[in-house]
């Protein structure tokens, strides 16, 4: 593999620690603030919001740039993010920054993932992209965890800056690693990104994203009280689980890219039913420490094993056009977040006990399943119109008053 994907996957290390590493610091940024711990938890949201927005947004704009000039002036918008985010003397300043430092999210890694299958062969493309976001997945095994010890002990100001000179390092391995190329055509610029959107096939491969990871955060939001309340964890071991769940993140996305390789639909169909036996069994697995330790992890194996599929199949569906798509992969990654935790909250609000929200993520993983199938039957009605017109062209015999005509 090209070692220019490891200045990509620094970059995602960066981003996956700044996103995450908020949840660990809310009592400090409360505490320094003077806010309540629910206002502090707007944090999370503004930088989600930042995602949505920028990820199509920031994609559109640059569609005529260089790629390589792309990701690193959004790096540069990460940095500033962070650096405003360290230096914030209020909440709504920090609240400002947050939103900054969400906007180059999306964008970085719907552009990186082009840049990434661009570099390799085509059947190792999905494993590509798996090495990009090994960066994100790493980042919940060991940024979030030393970034939250950072701020516990210096100050989470502190742990903002760190966040910044990663950024800083991600920016010279990308001038670095990626290769120079010139900017893109009128034709493959704005134009061409917006009507990649329009298609069928674009749209039911982000709403696999929506459904699929929202099963996963309608879980994994409120994985902390089914660990305590139902499995018996004390507070204090939470931590160490969530880094077990990273593990489980970081193989099955690395699993992932491998399968994809092989069997792009295959994998995600398979990821997909996996995510929804694993939610469907938390009721069980929590009963005791030993089997809900081991549920974490089968929730991060069997929710990133589709992360490299997803994203890949947008890329496939937009292949004409694909950065602005690819982000959007990334917008609908962040509506999951949003829209999966607040799905998981309805059913832990309902009464339905504490492994509910698990129960709710199962059926939005059914669900997934159903707009992957959706998908699949739209692939191959096109796919034999198309051969039925290809056949019509190639055995068309002209008559002979047509002959005459000519």
């Amino acid at each position: 593999m090209p070692l220019a994907l490891l200045a990509l996957a620094v970059g995602a290390f960066g981003i996956g620690t700044t996103e995450f590493v908020m949840m660990g610091l809310l009592p400090e940024v409360a505490d320094d603030l003077n806010i309540s711990i629910p206002t502090a938890g707007h944090l999370v949201s503004a930088y989600a919001l930042g995602v949505v927005i920028g990820a199509p947004l920031l994609a559109a704009a640059t569609a005529r740039m260089s790629r390589r000039t792309v990701l690193i002036a959004l790096m540069g918008l990460f940095v500033v993010g962070n650096a405003l985010s360290a230096f914030a003397p209020d909440h709504h300043w920090l609240l400002a920054a947050r939103f900054l430092s969400g906007l180059p999210h999306g964008a970085f890694f719907g552009v990186g993932a082009v840049v990434a299958t661009a570099m390799v062969a085509p059947e190792r493309r999905a494993r590509s992209v798996s090495l990009m976001f090994l960066g994100l997945t790493v980042a919940n095994i060991v940024g979030v965890p030393v970034a939250t010890l950072m701020g516990q002990h210096l100050g989470w100001r502190a742990t903002f800056l760190g966040v910044g000179v990663i950024g800083l390092a991600a920016i010279a391995s990308l001038a670095l690693l990626i290769p120079r190329d010139r900017g893109r055509s009128a034709a493959t610029g704005l134009r061409g990104e917006l009507a990649a959107l329009a298609s069928t096939p674009v749209w039911l491969a982000l709403g696999t994203t929506v459904a699929g990871f929202g099963a996963l955060f309608a879980a994994y939001s409120y994985i902390t009280p089914m660990l305590t309340d139902a499995a018996g964890y004390a507070d204090a071991s939470v931590t160490l689980l969530l880094a077990l769940f990273g593990v489980g993140a970081t193989a099955g996305n690395l699993l992932g890219g491998r399968l994809a390789d092989h069997s792009l639909r295959g994998t995600l169909f398979g990821g997909l039913t996996a995510l929804a036996v694993v939610l469907s069994l938390f009721p069980l697995l929590m009963r005791t420490e030993l089997t809900a330790a081991l549920a974490v992890v089968l929730l991060g194996t069997a929710a990133f094993v589709t992360g490299s599929p997803l994203q890949l199949m947008v890329m496939e569906k937009a292949s004409a056009a694909p950065s602005l798509a690819s982000s959007a992969n990334q917008a609908a990654f962040n509506l999951a977040n949003a829209g999966g935790a607040w799905i998981g909250g309805l059913a832990l609000a309902a009464g339905f006990g504490v492994t509910s929200p698990a129960l709710a993520g199962a059926v939005l993983a059914v669900l997934g399943v159903a707009v992957a199938a959706v998908a699949y039957a739209v692939d191959v009605r096109h796919g034999a119109a198309r051969a039925v017109r290809e056949r019509v062209v190639a055995g068309y015999v002209p008559r002979e008053s047509e002959e005459v005509r000519r």
